[in-house]
């Protein structure tokens, strides 16, 4: 394992990242001693909307007014 000073990895970060993408292991040090390392992050995940089309019904009347909710909010 290379340890790589601060000042390096400051100079040359971009080289850096591109290496670790590759499958390097990075380390950074300070004073000569390993600090940190450079990691990949796994990516996230994306969502894809209409999932759940035709499962889910909202009825019609959702959004009229309800006496009882009323009483709870506005006595």
């Amino acid at each position: 394992m290379k340890v790589i000073n601060i000042y390096q990895a400051k100079t040359q970060l971009s080289q850096l990242v591109d290496r670790s993408l590759a499958g390097e292991e990075i380390v950074i040090g300070r004073y000569g001693k390993p600090v940190v390392s450079l990691q990949v992050v796994a990516p996230t995940p994306t969502r894809s909307s209409g999932l759940l089309e035709g499962k889910i019904v909202i009825p019609k009347d959702f959004d009229d007014e309800n006496p009882v909710i009323e009483a709870l909010f506005y006595e």
